[in-house]
């Protein structure tokens, strides 16, 4: 056999390896992230907030679904779902359950791509071109109206363009979100304007983080703003950043928490799922997030 025969087998079972590892393992190891956000005026009470994203919840999906329900043993004081919560047109009694004990505490969301396009087939190459949105003429739609109209029954606050001042663990939180970025669908205009300036705290939410739409939060005073949608790159450089992020935002910003600038920060989800037809994390755990939110002068950068 010939070095280069030999060698090209050898990358040959390491991808497949790679992809076995990815698809069978890596992306059913569910992990709870813990950051903490000095985003709150001085002398309020800490808050805690369950940020989750890009469950791409299906109705097979049993594990996945039960480790979302007992993240309600963290108790959160809210609950913000930054979009892309289904890739199953029949899934919604399914993610009704999986989310059922987290509607026993208040929270908000706003909607992803995929939660109104079916998932189709994508050239991953797609993902490194300037239009990564595709066609979507015939796409089949989901039943976003019908899931959205849910959560909202079930006390969860619908966020899509809107902006309102809600009750947290006794403070007053500003919150404001858009539609979704990636289908063209924001419309800041609808919430732009200054954040209230009586709240704890001022948040905005959108699924995709494009910096267009964080530098209009950051400019009207909003203190943190939660995102979802790269899955954080999905498939990482071992020990680096994400190779695509599917958005405005840089690699090296593909998830976690981070500085937008002296006074605001955002928080990406890599969230806990995948598109079906690629099924597979590598160097990228699934995820929730759980943020502490902390005064500014009791956590310093």
């Amino acid at each position: 056999m010939s070095a280069l025969r030999r060698s090209l087998m050898a990358t040959a079972v390491a991808g497949v390896a790679t992809a076995g590892y990815g698809g069978l393992i890596e992306r059913n190891l569910f992990t709870l992230r813990r950051f903490a956000a000095p985003v709150l005026d001085p002398g309020s009470p800490a808050l805690r907030v369950l940020h989750l994203s890009d469950l791409h919840l299906t109705a097979a999906q049993q594990r996945k679904q039960a480790w979302v329900s007992q993240l309600a043993r963290l108790r959160p004081d809210y609950v913000i779902n930054t979009g892309d919560t289904s890739s199953d047109p029949e899934g919604i009694p399914a993610i009704l359950r999986a989310l059922g004990p987290l509607f026993d505490f208040p929270g908000a969301f706003v909607p992803g791509n995929n939660d109104y396009y079916v998932p189709a087939p994508k050239n991953p190459a797609r993902y490194f071109l300037p239009n990564k949105v595709g066609d979507l003429q015939g796409r089949r739609r989901m039943p976003w109206d019908e899931l959205a109209a849910a959560m909202t029954v079930r006390g969860w606050l619908d966020l899509t363009h809107v902006r309102t001042t809600v009750q947290v663990a006794g403070l007053p939180v500003a919150l404001a979100g858009t539609d979704d970025p990636h289908l063209r669908r924001a419309r800041y205009s609808k919430i732009a304007g200054p954040a209230d300036p009586a709240a704890a705290v001022r948040i905005g939410v959108i699924h995709s983080p494009e910096p267009a739409l964080l530098g209009a939060f950051a400019g009207d005073g909003y203190d943190l703003v939660l995102a979802g949608h790269t899955h954080g790159g999905q498939v990482r450089v071992p020990f680096g950043p994400a190779i695509v992020t599917n958005c405005g935002i840089d690699v090296h910003r593909a998830r976690w928490l981070h500085a937008w600038d002296d006074r605001m920060w955002f928080n990406v989800c890599a969230g806990l799922g995948t598109n079906p037809f690629m099924p597979f994390r590598i160097g990228c755990r699934p995820e929730a997030v759980l943020l502490t939110l902390l005064p500014r002068d009791v956590v310093r950068r």
